[in-house]
């Protein structure tokens, strides 16, 4: 199985200080929608991994991140793309729970839900504690500078909490430009033009 897990905030819709908190603020970032269908076309499973510690902190419930992701699911099916499946942490940050990013447990829920490892798979987001939470779990991390991301355009080498082995992409359709060349290259797909 081609697998490939990412963040929501700052990875496919605009990331926002004050949290993102109904389909009305949910706005997807350029060109991010019709990169995920350039996966989904390649054969690629789409996952998110997202904290959404809104929740936890009573800035918006359940029905409100319902219609986010209705409204994420209906522009993705307008350009031909799909996620397969969101996982989410609903837990402020003092809550201690193993799903939150840093911690790797939305990434084991992913594996148990496919049955799959997902040891060397890659996972994109835009910001440490994304990265470190893929790691954790074995992925192949992925540094987005969109979103939080953006602190470290310029910066090389990135600073050293940043898991060994990060590749850095200017947002999700250079990854996904990224993974599907290196796919072919893999695979002995010569692009003839």
């Amino acid at each position: 199985m081609k697998l490939v897990i990412l963040d929501r905030n700052g990875t496919i819709n605009v990331h926002r200080e004050d949290f993102v908190k109904s389909d009305v603020e949910w706005t997807p970032l350029p060109g991010a929608l019709e990169a995920i269908a350039r996966l989904n076309h390649a054969g690629w499973v789409v996952a998110i991994a997202s904290n959404q510690s809104g929740l936890g902190r009573g800035l918006f419930d359940m029905a409100s991140l319902n219609a986010m992701h209705a409204k994420m699911h209906k522009m993705l099916a307008a350009v031909g793309g799909r996620v397969d499946a969101v996982f989410f942490c609903p837990h402020a940050p003092d809550e201690g729970c193993s799903c939150r990013k840093p911690r790797p447990g939305l990434f084991e829920q992913i594996s148990d839900r496919y049955g799959v490892d997902v040891r060397g798979m890659p996972t994109a987001g835009d910001s440490l504690r994304d990265l470190q939470a893929g790691y954790a779990a074995g992925c192949e991390p992925h540094l987005l500078l969109t979103g939080m991301g953006a602190a470290c355009r310029g910066v090389d080498p990135l600073p050293p909490d940043y898991p060994p082995g990060t590749r850095v992409h200017d947002d999700l359709p250079a990854f996904v430009e990224y993974l599907l060349a290196r796919d072919a290259l893999q695979s002995g797909i010569v692009d003839a033009a």
